[in-house]
């Protein structure tokens, strides 16, 4: 009898060790909360010049706040810039992780210079949208087809949509291109994207705290199904861009150890649509662009103007670059459409 209870005081204690480990697991990484665990890690680069999120240039742009309302009812916050001329083009840019819309200013001010209009909302959870969670891209690719709406509604139904997604954003992106999208958007831009929520929890939880998955990540997967709508095996990037026939440019730095580089190689196998791999070489987590922004710009331009149907402001002034550049970079896999 005595062995009987001592097992059963023992089975208790290790399944309040796990609940307690779960609730802070799910407090570091998906409660909306300040994150210094991102100032410790080393696979991210420290931004110290001011200049590189363009906030001078930000702040000279005629920037609307706009609000609207998710399909939960929850408060969504976002920035518009409209275009310097005439226009039917509208990016949406999607930040990434404990990060906000107008953190976005520098991939704002290369699309602006192209001509674009652009929109950069606020994921819920973060900046001056509601939500007391981080959804991870899953919930919120709802919320950028509600933003995509606004677009459409605002622009007119001749509008041509880019989303364009950074990290969290990336992978947000992604997960949207599997639903059932307006005709107006025409292509999808991923930078330094996951997978799926659980490979990358998986990867930082063996990363940040040495640990197996088991039995702590099917734990917290279900406190977040309870407290914040969702398990983490149902945002899966991979199993939404083979649903799509959308093209996507995946954009990755062959340094990044925050969101493995090879993460980005299944993507891009797995999507259903046209696709282009670019590897930025020396580039760490979200950094592709910083890394070299004359490149990175050229190759957007050169994506957006082939799926766009238009030539785009800044693609003329590129107009002399040599083409088997693009060879070199470029990297065409299999066309499933």
């Amino acid at each position: 009898m005595t062995a009987v209870i001592t097992v059963i005081v023992c089975l208790i204690l290790i399944v309040l060790v796990l609940l307690g480990a779960s609730m802070y697991f799910y407090n570091v990484g998906i409660r909306r909360s300040k994150k210094d665990f991102l100032e410790e890690d080393p696979s991210l680069i420290k931004m110290d010049n001011p200049w590189e999120h363009e906030e001078e240039w930000l702040k000279s742009q005629p920037l609307e706040t706009l609000h609207l309302q998710a399909e939960d009812g929850l408060s969504l916050t976002g920035y518009y810039i409209p275009s310097a001329e005439p226009s039917d083009r509208t990016v949406v840019l999607v930040h990434g992780y404990y990060s906000q819309g107008r953190e976005m200013g520098a991939f704002a001010k290369l699309y602006h210079e192209m001509g674009f209009h652009v929109l950069m909302p606020d994921n819920r959870g973060h900046g001056q949208s509601g939500g007391s969670y981080i959804g991870f891209g899953w919930p919120d690719r709802r919320d950028i087809i509600r933003w995509i709406g606004y677009v459409v509604k605002r622009s007119g139904p001749q509008t041509q949509m880019l989303l364009h997604g950074v990290s969290m954003g990336g992978a947000t992106v992604l997960m949207t291109s599997g639903e059932k999208l307006p005709e107006q958007v025409k292509c999808i831009v991923s930078d330094c994207a996951y997978t799926s929520i659980k490979d990358i929890l998986t990867y930082q939880l063996k990363q940040m705290y040495k640990l197996p998955p088991f039995p702590l990540l099917p734990i917290t997967s279900l406190m977040s199904k309870l407290r914040a709508g969702y398990f983490f095996g149902e945002g899966s990037a991979l199993k939404q861009v083979a649903m799509t026939k959308l093209p996507i440019l995946f954009i990755h730095g062959d340094k990044d150890t925050f969101v493995p580089f090879e993460m980005v190689n299944r993507l891009a196998a797995a999507a259903g649509g046209e696709k282009e791999l670019y590897v930025v070489p020396g580039a760490v987590h979200a950094n592709a662009y910083f890394m070299d922004k004359k490149s990175y710009r050229e190759r957007i331009g050169r994506f957006a103007s082939r799926y766009l149907g238009v030539a785009l402001a800044d693609q003329k002034r590129s107009s002399h670059l040599d083409g088997n550049n693009d060879s070199r970079e470029r990297i065409q896999l299999d066309d499933r459409t």
